[in-house]
């Protein structure tokens, strides 16, 4: 079950994660915002393609880094 978090208590959580571990959920979240609003074809496959690297990232994490906003 997802609940939704206000901003400032993501960024929060967020700031104590290893640099590469908020780089790959800023970038996942990035993506996921270009997939479901693509302006080509080229460009959904370019976001499922950064979402994937991401998730290889995040996975090294042995903490969930998901949070929702």
């Amino acid at each position: 079950m997802n609940h939704i978090m206000p901003d400032p208590v993501v960024d929060l959580i967020e700031s104590h994660y290893p640099d590469r571990i908020q780089a790959a959920a800023t970038q996942m979240r990035k993506a996921r915002w270009m997939f479901l609003l693509p302006e080509s074809v080229e460009a959904r496959e370019r976001s499922i393609s950064t979402m994937h690297a991401a998730a290889k990232v995040l996975a090294t994490y042995p903490q969930a880094t998901e949070v929702v906003r």
